[in-house]
């Protein structure tokens, strides 16, 4: 049996989605944001169900356990990051093939499976999933807990911003890129 399977999520994934995004910020942040700072981080995590509408959000799952290990997507719409409540980041219009980077979005890996290759997983499938739709170049908004792997999967750094702030907390993300 293959270490992790995966496939394309549905509606009916969602609740199963947001427990792992729960688990995963709870557990990957922590070690490089305070805790005032992975609660705002929540403000704009997240799920954006418009990737599951779009047939672009991927399910990693583990055959041996039945369990999700992992998910993320990549998009052809505008919007870089955010979940559906975070509405200040988010923008549906198409992006232009011939000039404009796909998007991969919401990455998250379940504790229990991290540093077993699951990002990878995701990233090198939504990879070829916007390599095969024309795109040319992929960028996202990587957290401080995610900088690292996309960093060894190729991708280098745009910008650095704030990406939440709130009360005098500011949750810093890095906006990266890479060519396919």
């Amino acid at each position: 049996m293959p270490p992790f399977t995966h496939r394309w999520a549905v509606e009916a994934d969602i609740p199963a989605i947001a427990a792992l995004m729960d688990a995963a910020i709870s557990a990957h942040l922590k070690a490089f944001l305070d805790p005032d700072q992975v609660a705002l981080s929540r403000s704009i995590m997240g799920l954006d169900t418009q990737l599951i509408a779009d047939r672009s959000y991927i399910l990693i799952e583990d055959p041996a356990s039945g369990r999700l290990a992992g998910c993320g997507g990549w998009s052809r719409r505008a919007t870089l990051y955010g979940g559906d409540h975070s509405t200040s980041q988010r923008n549906a219009a198409l992006l232009d093939i011939a000039k404009d980077a796909a998007r991969i979005r919401a990455m998250y890996t379940h504790p229990d499976f991290a540093r077993r290759g699951v990002g990878r997983m995701v990233l090198d499938l939504c990879e070829a999933a916007a390599r095969a739709a024309g795109f040319a170049r992929v960028e996202l908004m990587a957290t401080m807990s995610g900088e690292p792997l996309y960093l060894a999967c190729g991708y280098t750094a745009i910008e650095r911003i704030i990406a939440a702030s709130a009360n005098g907390v500011d949750v810093p993300g890095v906006r990266m890129g890479k060519a396919l």
